[in-house]
C-alpha cells in the first residue's frame, strides 16, 4: 500500500486537491482509499437513527451496512485518538491511500500553499514534504506544481522512487 499525504493550512485547498487526486488515480484504474483527519468532533450518525441508538447504548463499534456501502463507526470511549499507522491497518487492500491532514506524521506529503496565506509554508519545518502545489512559485527546493495540475501531481507520485 502506497501512502501520499495532502497537507496545508485551513482553507488552502487540501480537500479540493485530495478529491481531484483520488479521482485522477481512480480513473487510471488504481484502487484508492482515503483517510481524512478532522480537528473537530466528527459524527456521521444522527440522533434518532438505529445505529446512533446502538452507539449510545454502549457499543464500541457499529457497522451500518446497505446495498451500496457500509460504514464502521468506532467510539473511542476515552481511549487515545488512533495514529495514522493504526488507521492504515484498518483499511482494505488498495494501491494508494490519499491522506488529508495528519501533517505532523512522517509520511510522504504534498503541501498545498497559497500565496495569499498569512501562514508560513509547512515545508520549511517538515522534511517529509516531497512536493508543493501552489498558485505561485515558492522557494521549495523540490518539485513544485501548479495547484490545478492534478495529472502532473499524479504522474509525480506514481513515478517517484520510494526510499
Amino acid at each position: 500500500m502506497n501512502v501520499i499525504g495532502i497537507v496545508g493550512w485551513k482553507n488552502s485547498g487540501k480537500t479540493t486537491l485530495a478529491s481531484a487526486l483520488i479521482r485522477e488515480l481512480s480513473s487510471r484504474g488504481l484502487i484508492v482509499n482515503s483517510i481524512k483527519h478532522a480537528h473537530h468532533m466528527v459524527d456521521v450518525d444522527q440522533p434518532g437513527t438505529d445505529s446512533y441508538k446502538h452507539r449510545e447504548a454502549g457499543a464500541r463499534e457499529v457497522i451500518l451496512a446497505g446495498g451500496q456501502r457500509f460504514a464502521i463507526m468506532h467510539e473511542l470511549r476515552g481511549a487515545k485518538e488512533p495514529t495514522l499507522d493504526e488507521l492504515l491497518t484498518r483499511l482494505g487492500p488498495c494501491d494508494w491511500v490519499v491522506v488529508e491532514g495528519f501533517k505532523t506524521h512522517a509520511h510522504p506529503k504534498i503541501e498545498v500553499h497559497r500565496q495569499e496565506s498569512s501562514r508560513s509554508p509547512l515545508y520549511r519545518e517538515d522534511a517529509s514534504i516531497i512536493a508543493v502545489a501552489a498558485n505561485y512559485t515558492p522557494d521549495f527546493a523540490g518539485p513544485v506544481f501548479d495547484v490545478n495540475d492534478v495529472p502532473g501531481i499524479a504522474d509525480f507520485i506514481l513515478n517517484r522512487e520510494k526510499p
